[in-house]
């Protein structure tokens, strides 16, 4: 989904930080990997202010090196080979313990498809969500057991599982625990484990997600049996668990993923060409994007509402007429899952509604028919509609609700809950998302301690959506060699999000309100005229004549035409650039107000002093200062 623009009213503008001594465009232009295609000044300055501050660290950027040895960074893996091995070699029972969501059933099918393909018989063993729950419990190791199955390996789950893995041990099944959350004080018995925290401390391994465990273990296996071609598709179930699960794209995740997006399109496996084709991204380069926001969904819904059973089957057919019938199952699942959050958010935002404008620091909504499975995607919504943390509670039976929690940057959700730990039977989380079960009737004061908390941190945050531009751009330096260049720095995701540019004083030549609430904005600056959109726009159509804007570059496919497009993320109004307007600065608790002058700047303080940018002061203070009010008019990237 598209993001919303909030209201004028409601955004927090903070403009990117002076540059420094790389605000010399000779000393930028030295960041330029060298054997490499320049890029433009626009970008570099991205990147500088991202920390790449050196022409090596952009080289690791655009070509990060090879994998090392994986062997050399887990110091359980030879353990694990070894009992692998020989399972293959004896065509031994090995169950696959996955999760429900598409990081779990891409790790699952992958090494299903490659323990298969090496001899083992392997079967897949997800819980469910609504019945089971997450992750491996005692009860799924005892039927797995009674099967006779003594191999057992984790994927995307485990390390916490400390109840089944002690009964595991009970009844003689080995257990190899592949996973990236966090590891326990007292950890659970194993055979051996893979996990990101047990490699060394600045290792390319770190970053990796339950898919990324499972593609090092089957690469790893296929080379200790000299079986290369057994690895066939798990490169392409890597890209889609990875950029699903939002995995940093650092370290070998980018390796790999600028090895495997090139080939996803034309991949071999009949589950992924299905699933391009229901949802119309055949034709075009299957990008960290349409991943991201066209197949990750898909399998999403169906371990949101169905059984993941499904998609494992999805992503391991080799039959196509089988992969097209599992596929639109996955697609009536998402519309499925597309209409219930459309049902929860009207009904939330009108619970809303009802207690009036004096709305709580944090949203905490409750009913007892919501589904569990979706009320994190709403919760994630209402976030980012108010700005504030929410969490949506759904009935458990019993007394019991089930929470799920969202949040903006900086409201950490692991530590609220750990906060509120006494009115909680369990949970769970990280900073920016987590989940809880409470009984009812200490939701009141469950709702009490969460205000305080979010309370407290408004007042040191302040409220409203953040706008963060990270680089000004003129509207005549975007155009199709622009995006080129952008792309370059691609794929985009968690650790290197797509760039949110900024243009300061540019005229409002058109605006139009679209159906379903979506803002169309011509902005000319000098003789360029570029369209901007605003998706789902919440204020007004009655716009300042003159703005600043800051948007993501989009190429806008419509009808066999292509035009590059702004997608706004915020916009505030500006004065008139040939007036003599005034901004006010705030520096080391003095107060400046500069204007333009020409291409130049003029600052003054409060005694009425001037300090022009044509003086080049030598004081490293006067200099910061005018690079500083060059920033904030726009006049500096």
């Amino acid at each position: 989904m598209a993001p919303l623009l909030p209201p004028l009213d409601e955004q927090r503008w903070h403009l990117p930080t002076p540059l420094g001594e790389l605000a010399d465009p000779q000393a930028l232009a030295q960041l330029n990997p060298p054997g490499l295609a320049s890029l433009p000044a626009p970008l570099l300055a991205l990147l500088a202010r991202r920390g790449h501050r050196t022409s090596a660290a952009i080289t690791a950027l655009l070509e990060p090196p090879a994998a090392p040895a994986a062997l050399e960074h887990f110091p359980d893996l030879g353990k694990a080979l070894e009992r692998l091995q020989q399972a293959c070699r004896q065509g031994e029972a090995v169950a696959i313990c996955g999760d429900y969501d598409a990081d779990g059933m891409t790790s699952t099918a992958l090494l299903l498809g490659v323990f298969k393909r090496l001899g083992a018989q392997p079967l897949a063993a997800i819980p469910s969500r609504l019945e089971e729950g997450y992750g491996l419990n005692p009860a799924m190791v005892e039927r797995l057991a009674d099967q006779g199955v003594t191999l057992l390996v984790t994927v995307d789950n485990g390390i916490a599982a400390a109840a089944a893995l002690l009964r595991a041990r009970e009844l003689g099944v080995e257990v190899i625990v592949t996973d990236h959350h966090t590891i326990p004080a007292v950890v659970p018995p194993y055979l051996a484990l893979l996990h990101p925290q047990r490699t060394p401390e600045h290792s390319p391994f770190r970053g990796l997600a339950g898919v990324g465990l499972a593609y090092v273990l089957a690469a790893a296996l296929c080379e200790a049996l000299r079986r290369p071609d057994a690895l066939q598709m798990a490169r392409d179930l890597f890209c889609i668990g990875t950029i699903a699960d939002m995995a940093p794209l650092n370290g070998v995740n980018r390796r790999w993923l600028l090895d495997g997006l090139p080939h996803l399109r034309r991949s071999p496996l009949a589950g992924l060409q299905a699933l391009q084709r229901l949802a119309g991204v055949e034709e075009a380069p299957l990008d960290a994007q349409a991943v991201g926001f066209q197949i990750a969904p898909r399998i999403n819904a169906v371990g949101r509402l169905g059984d993941p059973a499904l998609v494992v089957e999805l992503l391991t057919t080799e039959d196509g007429q089988r992969a097209l019938e599992l596929a639109r199952e996955c697609e009536a699942l998402n519309r499925q899952r597309r209409e219930l959050c459309e049902a929860i958010e009207a009904e939330a935002l009108a619970l809303l509604e009802a207690d009036g404008p004096q709305r709580s620091p944090f949203v905490l909504l409750a009913q007892g028919h919501w589904h569990h499975g979706v009320i994190g995607i709403v919760a994630a919504r209402l976030v980012e509609r108010l700005g504030l943390p929410a969490a949506l509670l759904a009935g458990e039976g019993g007394g019991r609700l089930r929470a799920s929690v969202r949040a903006p940057r900086g409201f950490a959700v692991d530590q609220a809950l750990s906060h509120c730990a006494d009115l909680l039977e369990r949970h769970g989380g990280h900073p920016a998302a987590g989940g809880f079960t409470v009984r009812a009737q200490h939701v009141a004061a469950l709702q009490e301690r969460l205000n305080g908390l979010a309370r407290a941190w408004l007042e040191i945050q302040g409220g409203g959506h953040p706008v963060e531009p990270e680089v000004l751009l003129r509207l005549e330096q975007i155009d199709r060699d622009f995006l080129h260049q952008q792309q370059r720095l691609e794929p985009f995701g968690i650790g290197h999000p797509q760039p949110v540019y900024w243009s300061s004083a540019c005229r409002v030549s058109q605006q139009k309100l679209l159906r379903g609430g979506h803002l169309q904005l011509e902005l000319r600056q000098g003789d360029c005229s570029l369209r901007a959109m605003g998706w789902r726009w919440q204020g007004s159509a009655d716009l300042p004549a003159w703005v600043d804007v800051a948007y993501r570059l989009r190429l806008d496919r419509w009808q066999g035409q292509e035009r590059l497009q702004l997608e706004l993320v915020g916009l505030r109004g500006c004065g008139d650039p040939e007036s003599q307007g005034e901004v006010r600065l705030q520096r080391c608790g003095r107060s400046y107000w500069c204007r333009r002058q020409g291409n130049g700047v003029v600052v003054r303080n409060a005694a009425g002093e001037e300090l022009l940018s044509s003086s080049t002061p030598e004081h490293p203070y006067l200099r910061a200062l005018l690079q500083d009010a060059a920033l904030a008019l726009g006049l500096a990237a």
